[in-house]
């Protein structure tokens, strides 16, 4: 019978026979020195034969270069320190990433239109280049776009999302209009996957009024109407408008025109009147998509907006205005700086020159250490809320007197009955706030757009107000998408000065 003994190798080799070694050496021994010569040069030419160079692995990180500074203009301070990243050896996501096998003829219905589907992605895990571990979130309140209570990005699954709305100031109400306004964006999307502020062009047939103006900027439309949706945790991996969000990521990297500027590759994503406005909320919707994902095939994309950004910045007043590199204006401002900080909260490279020298620009439109005009010191309405919103996420302190001001010149002022631009920034800087100014703010804002929603016909879901330039250049299509916005406010961000929310802000 054959033994079912497992013997160690190690023991093996000490039950060998003395004999055999000794007859081993003596044989060896008796061998002539230039024969043993021989065999050991035979042998080491042999494994000298076998061995084959491995190609060197390439780096799974990407590599980080400067951006030459050109001649012609001063260099300041804020710029000596960029380092976006240098990604010209890589290329673009390929159309199978986001590929779609049909036209969007009809977009998936909505079983419940008082509800918004259960998406709960899984919490995000990034893979950093060295440079990128001191620029990352480092807590709570900064992980990805929609976090909360420092769970990956539950902020934005149905579970979490209820308790952030119920306990923060929202109600079913609220929630209905959200749920019955993406059903009103999906029904307006084109059969390319895009948007277009003229809705009437796609599906609509014009039986939707309020058209918009501005119908060479569909990057911008896009954007716009993506937000509301990733807003409410639909991603193109999970959701009842997966396939509608997925073509709209796929139109927005397929318009992404990519050219090196001053040696640095960059994705332009801005068109027509939109400009730098269609770029900075097409950079948000490639960043957010990217962090509740985490798919690879957005990953570049989402860091060529960003170093899209840096380029265009004013090298000498570091705003941001329509065209590239021009003295910049709050409005353009505060959509950059929301890209960068969506980036930020992705784990994407950031550089901290480039918010060295957004600070420096709000401080030029500065007014009484609250007050922020357009171009110059003063205190507009919506560009004072820009102007603290910005300053929230560049790490002024809740008792900043800044701070403290702004809050009381916001309450005071109150909710616009139409300018939903100034109403948007408001609301988030109301929101982080909290408390009685909140409380008193919420309930007005989040009625009023209860109340004048559309609630029959084709136009069910939407939103369509006159007060303020973006509605008649971006109408209905604009107007529902701020205002939904607006409602997703109790879970779209964690409050930055919440209780558990900890200290972060840019890397400077």
């Amino acid at each position: 019978m054959r033994s079912s003994t497992v013997h160690n190798p190690m023991e093996a080799e000490q039950d060998e026979e003395p004999g055999e070694s000794r007859s081993s050496f003596l044989w060896l021994n008796a061998m002539p020195s230039w024969l043993m010569s021989t065999v050991v040069h035979f042998i080491l030419l042999l494994i000298l034969a076998l061995i084959t160079v491995a190609p060197p692995i390439a780096s799974a990180h990407l590599h980080i270069a400067s951006i030459p500074v050109l001649q012609d203009e001063p260099v300041l301070d804020f710029e000596e320190e960029r380092l976006p990243l240098d990604v010209s050896n890589t290329t673009l996501n390929s159309p199978s990433n986001f590929a779609i096998n049909s036209p969007i003829d009809a977009p998936e219905s909505v079983d419940d239109p008082t509800s918004i589907a259960d998406v709960d992605p899984a919490p995000i895990h990034v893979d950093t280049s060295d440079s990128g571990q001191e620029t990352v979130p480092r807590n709570d309140s900064t992980l990805p776009v929609g976090s909360y209570l420092g769970s990956g990005l539950d902020g934005r699954g149905e579970q979490a999302r209820k308790q952030a709305v119920f306990t923060s100031g929202g109600n079913d109400a609220s929630e209905a209009a959200v749920a019955a306004a993406l059903e009103w964006l999906a029904n307006h999307q084109m059969p390319d996957g895009g948007w277009n502020y003229d809705h009437r062009v796609g599906p609509c047939n014009a039986r939707c009024n309020h058209a918009g103006t501005l119908t060479d900027c569909r990057t911008g439309a896009t954007a716009q109407a993506l937000l509301p949706f990733l807003g409410a945790g639909q991603t193109h991996k999970t959701g009842k408008y997966k396939k509608n969000v997925e073509a709209g990521l796929y139109f927005l990297t397929q318009q992404m025109k990519v050219k090196t500027q001053m040696g640095l590759q960059c994705g332009d994503l801005a068109q027509g009147g939109g400009s730098m406005y269609s770029h900075g909320m097409a950079a948000i919707v490639l960043c957010e998509a990217y962090a509740m994902t985490h798919d690879k095939g957005l990953m570049m994309p989402a860091q060529l907006s960003l170093n899209h950004i840096v380029y265009a910045q004013d090298p000498v007043g570091g705003g941001w205005r329509y065209g590239v590199r021009t003295p910049g204006d709050t409005s353009v401002v505060g959509w950059q700086l929301m890209a960068l900080k969506s980036g930020h909260m992705a784990y994407l490279q950031v550089p901290p020159g480039t918010i060295v020298g957004a600070n420096k620009f709000l401080d030029s439109v500065m007014s009484d250490y609250a007050y922020y005009g357009y171009t110059d010191p003063g205190r507009g309405q919506a560009t004072t809320a820009i102007g603290m919103l910005c300053r929230m996420y560049l790490g002024w302190k809740k008792d900043h007197p800044g701070i403290e001001k702004g809050i009381e010149y916001l309450s005071k002022t109150g909710p616009s009955p139409g300018n939903m631009y100034y109403n948007y920034y408001a609301t988030q800087c109301m929101r982080h706030y909290e408390g009685e100014h909140w409380d008193k703010w919420n309930v007005k804002m989040r009625d009023s757009l209860v109340k004048s929603q559309e609630k029959d016909g084709h136009m069910k879901g939407s939103w369509a107000m006159k007060g303020d330039h973006g509605t008649e250049r971006g109408g209905r299509l604009y107007c529902t998408s701020m205002a939904t916005m607006i409602l997703e406010v109790y879970y779209r961000h964690m409050p930055i000065y919440g209780k558990n929310a900890a200290e972060d802000e840019f890397p400077l």
